[in-house]
């Protein structure tokens, strides 16, 4: 057999198996798949609240990124346009996700009017506002896990993300490859600062809640696809249950 035939083959063999082989590689990697840390169990519900004037918002069953914008709403406009344009309007579709934000009991003209702010060129039918008293309110949350404080105004620039069983997720282990190479000190993320972009596109929106919404998908408990997204808005008399 000549040289060319032999040549031949050989490539022919490579083009065949190459796939293969990658296919093999990427294997593992799919399987062995990372859930979000739980940082915190039991937080404690919107329901639980006694002064709340809209009840019928809860956390149990939802995905939820859940804010503090106190008495003075209009005060965080920057934080909640990046939360609107890199987390909102990328995770609407995905079934039970919704945004809440706590507000205090005095605050319904502030908030309006950073309400119609938000809904200029769309409405936003998952970002809830919930109005509380302020002893409710440093309830709330004080059953999150944060080194964080809330201001005069019962307001800050971090979000907690709370899964469907009531538990803030986040990450046990935030260091970068280089502060874990040089064994710097373990530091947890439990919340996400909206004032910073970086955190909220790359850390949140690109990883973490990308992360929990296919920790859901994987369990067959969360529905991704388009035919399952929202499915009650396709047919309002019908809900389906995960």
């Amino acid at each position: 057999m000549s040289k060319k035939p032999i040549k031949k083959y050989f490539i022919l063999g490579v083009l065949f198996f190459l796939p293969v082989v990658f296919l093999l590689m990427l294997y593992p990697s799919t399987n062995n798949y990372n859930v979000l840390d739980v940082v915190k169990e039991d937080v404690l519900d919107i329901s639980n609240l006694t002064s709340v004037t809209n009840s019928d918002i809860a956390l149990k069953d939802h995905i939820t990124v859940l804010g503090f914008l106190g008495s003075d709403p209009e005060s965080k406009i920057v934080e909640a346009s990046n939360l609107k344009e890199l987390v909102y309007n990328k995770f609407k579709g995905f079934k039970k996700f919704q945004i809440v934000m706590l507000v205090t009991l005095d605050a319904q003209d502030k908030t309006s009017r950073l309400i119609q702010e938000l809904n200029k060129y769309s409405e936003h039918k998952y970002w809830h506002f919930v109005y509380a008293s302020d002893s409710d309110i440093n309830k709330l949350f004080n059953s999150l896990r944060s080194s964080l404080q809330l201001d005069a105004n019962l307001s800050t620039s971090g979000v907690f993300v709370i899964d469907k069983d009531l538990n803030q997720r986040g990450r046990l282990d935030d260091r970068t490859k280089k502060e874990v190479e040089k064994e710097t000190q373990v530091y947890p993320l439990t919340a996400y600062d909206c004032s910073e972009v970086s955190i909220i596109k790359n850390k949140m929106a690109a990883e973490d809640m990308r992360v929990l919404l296919e920790e859901y998908r994987k369990s067959g408990r969360n529905k991704v696809d388009s035919s399952n997204r929202r499915a009650k808005d396709l047919n309002p008399n019908k809900e389906t249950d995960e």
